[in-house]
C-alpha cells in the first residue's frame, strides 16, 4: 500500500471527510484491521483564504508547495490537495515535488465520462465557478460546464465560506442550493458537480433529480485506487 499525502485544512471539516472515506474504503477493500497509510499536513485556512481574497495566488502556491515538500519528506508516495479551489495552483505544486499529484478535476472528469454525462452544472466557490483552472480540465474531456447566474454564485460562495467552512449546516441554505441545482437541470445539466469539498456535507443525492458528483468522495476513493495500484 502506498502512503497518501494529504494537504488539508481548507477547511478541516472536509479534510476530516477525506480521512473518514480513505479509511472506510481501505477497510472495504482489504478487510480486517486495515486502514489507510497516510500523512496529513493541515494548513491554516485563514492564511489561504486571505491569499484568495487578495489575489495572492503565488503566495498561496508557496505555502502549499512547502506543505507538499513536508509530506514528501515524511514518506508520502503521492499527494492529494483536499480542496477544489486550491487546485488553481496544482501545477505549481506538482512542479515543486518529485512524486505524483492526483488532480481532483481529472478524477471528476473520468467519473462523468464513465457515467455518460457530458453536460454538468458546477457548484463551488466563486473562484472555481468563474475561473478557468477547473472548468477547462472538464471541458478538455468534452464536458460542457454550466454555472449558476451571478446572484446564485454569490449565495453559493457565501454559504461555503460563512457557513460550511465554519461547520454550520442550515436548512435554508440547503433549500437555496436545491433551487439552484434545479435551475441548472432546467438549463440542460445531466449531472451536478459538487465542486467544493464542503458542499457534500449539506447537499445529498435526494436533493437533486439528476446524479450528484461529490468531488470529496470521488477524489478520496481514487486516492485509495492509486494507493493500492
Amino acid at each position: 500500500m502506498k502512503t497518501i499525502g494529504l494537504i488539508g485544512g481548507m477547511s478541516w471539516e472536509s479534510s476530516s471527510e477525506y480521512y473518514r472515506i480513505l479509511n472506510e474504503e481501505i477497510k472495504v477493500r482489504l478487510g480486517g484491521l486495515h486502514s489507510a497509510k497516510c500523512v496529513l499536513l493541515s494548513v491554516d485556512f485563514e492564511e489561504i483564504e486571505i491569499c484568495q481574497r487578495n489575489n495572492e495566488w503565488e503566495k498561496a502556491a508557496r505555502i502549499l508547495t512547502n506543505a507538499a515538500h513536508s509530506l514528501e519528506a515524511s514518506g508520502a508516495d503521492f499527494i492529494i490537495i483536499c480542496t477544489n479551489t486550491m487546485h488553481k495552483v496544482a501545477d505549481e505544486i506538482r512542479a515543486g515535488i518529485h512524486i505524483p499529484l492526483l488532480h481532483i478535476a481529472d478524477v471528476t472528469a473520468q467519473e462523468l465520462i464513465s457515467n455518460g454525462i457530458n453536460v454538468v452544472g458546477l457548484l463551488g466557490t466563486r473562484y472555481t465557478m468563474e475561473q478557468d483552472f477547473y472548468k477547462s480540465r472538464l471541458e478538455a474531456q468534452g464536458i460542457n460546464v454550466l454555472i449558476p447566474q451571478e446572484t446564485d454564485r454569490e449565495i453559493i460562495n457565501d454559504v461555503i465560506f460563512n457557513e460550511l467552512c465554519l461547520g454550520y449546516l442550515l436548512e435554508d441554505s440547503r433549500v437555496n442550493y436545491k433551487r439552484i441545482i434545479q435551475d441548472l437541470i432546467e438549463q440542460g445539466a445531466k449531472g451536478i458537480v459538487l465542486g467544493c469539498t464542503e458542499i457534500g456535507l449539506l447537499v445529498k443525492p435526494e436533493d437533486s433529480t439528476v446524479p450528484l458528483f461529490d468531488t470529496t468522495e470521488l477524489h478520496a476513493k481514487e486516492a485509495v485506487n492509486f494507493a493500492l495500484r
